[in-house]
């Protein structure tokens, strides 16, 4: 009875990722039609407007990236407040959180360096595009290298509206930071300021839900112009690509969090995903773990886990803890810079580490939100989205996919790190926890 529920679950996941998602499968699969006939009879005017098309949508994108990071931070912080309680509570989570959110991104790059996936990728972008990239990145890299003192003194910006004017992701992020975390220290007289950063949130994540629409021509487009360019050949790449997320994904669900728990607590790893399992089922099939945070709490709470811990510890882990989000960045990126060429130093490396655990942890708990904030880390390589349109269109090609198995992981791990504090604080029902029977359904 309970194989048989639990495969209805899988059914219902993943009924529910075609219906929501169905427009962007569609537009994938019209983009191969259209790439393989224009592969063989070439068409300059529609391959521009194809061009075009897959231009606005990056630069959409992109767009959005600034409100979306600066907004996040600091309805996340804030949050936590300075009640005693919930401060040792937050300091507790932060930890958690990092410590498994390192491990993704260790892992991520480890894999992406070991199975290349990028390198298949690399004859189909055109070698004066990629002289291009490699002597950006060069630069970019050269400056940095040549004056680290000064580096880490540009994360500080002298003029914080200057750096929002320019787009210095790590200066705006540095500053924002410092003003979220004083918002937090001087109690209720914040409210306006983070009542109107919480319009803003609201806003950018309706426009990204805009976005998120205009993906199935954006993405259409794209695949369209990347197949009738390189002929099926590109999913062999593409293939390579997904398959190392998907190795990535699975030994941070089934090696790095039961190695978590039974270090930080004594939650059971298999009894914590059968008692989440509607939650997680759900997550793979919206690829959104802010929709999925409701039936997330209510599995928890439900289940055994308290509401003072749940409902504290969720709602911060659905906008701030994404190292599903981290990994599929880190992998990307390297992907992009194999792809391209460009020499991948020790320095470079952990840049983009450390670059994708902060862009992670600002990406909106929504559907296409991890490739959104790829821009910031593209940023301070000295890149832009548009350099890299080639890439790209390998990356939106399968995102759907990608996207359904990075927010399982996400908010498997929300449940994870909800659990051992659950457990440190004892704020769980053993008996309830440990005895599947006894559930409550969810309704």
């Amino acid at each position: 009875m309970k194989d048989s529920k639990i495969q209805m679950q899988i059914l219902i996941a993943l009924g529910l990722g075609i219906k929501r998602n169905w427009p962007i499968f569609f537009g994938i699969l019209a983009g191969i039609f259209v790439g393989i006939f224009l592969h063989t009879h070439p068409s300059e005017v529609i391959s521009s407007l194809l061009t075009f098309i897959g231009q606005i949508f990056i630069r959409l994108i992109q767009m959005i990236v600034i409100p979306l990071v600066v907004s996040a931070i600091i309805i996340g912080i804030t949050s936590i407040g300075d009640n005693k309680q919930l401060e040792k509570f937050g300091k507790k989570m932060i930890i958690y959180y990092g410590i498994i959110t390192t491990a993704a991104v260790a892992i991520g790059t480890a894999l992406a360096l070991i199975f290349q996936p990028g390198l298949g990728a690399a004859r189909y972008i055109a070698e004066n595009t990629a002289s291009e990239v490699q002597a950006s990145v060069a630069t970019a890299m050269s400056q940095q290298q040549g004056h680290l003192l000064s580096m880490f003194l540009d994360f500080i910006p002298s003029n914080p509206a200057a750096a929002l004017a320019s787009g210095n992701m790590v200066a705006i992020i540095v500053f924002v930071l410092i003003a979220a975390i004083a918002l937090a220290k001087v109690g209720d007289v914040n409210r306006p300021i983070v009542s109107f950063f919480e319009s803003v949130f609201a806003a950018t994540m309706k426009i990204t839900d805009w976005i998120m629409v205009l993906a199935a021509p954006g993405v259409f487009a794209l695949t369209a112009s990347a197949v009738s360019s390189f002929g099926m050949h590109i999913f062999a790449s593409i293939g390579k690509y997904v398959l190392v997320l998907a190795i990535g994904f699975i030994i941070q669900m089934f090696v790095v969090y039961p190695i978590f728990l039974k270090c930080f607590s004594k939650v059971s790893i298999w009894m914590l995903y059968s008692a989440v399992a509607e939650a997680l089922m759900v997550a793979f099939g919206t690829a959104s773990s802010s929709a999925t945070l409701p039936l997330t709490i209510a599995c928890c709470e439900k289940r055994g886990i308290s509401h003072k811990i749940s409902s504290f510890v969720l709602p911060l882990g659905a906008t701030l803890n994404m190292d599903g989000t981290a990994m599929l960045q880190v992998v990307a990126v390297i992907f992009l810079a194999q792809a391209y060429g460009v020499p991948l130093s020790a320095f470079l490396l952990i840049q983009i580490a450390v670059l994708a655990m902060i862009a992670s942890s600002t990406s909106a708990g929504i559907s296409g939100a991890g490739l959104i904030t790829l821009a910031l880390i593209l940023n301070c390589m000295g890149l832009s989205p548009e350099q890299l349109v080639a890439g790209f269109a390998f990356l939106f090609t399968i995102e759907r996919v990608t996207d359904m198995m990075r927010t399982l992981v996400n908010v498997a791990s929300d449940t994870v790190v909800v659990a051992a504090i659950a457990d440190n604080e004892n704020e769980i029902n053993y008996d309830l926890f440990n005895n599947p029977e006894a559930y409550e359904e969810i309704a």
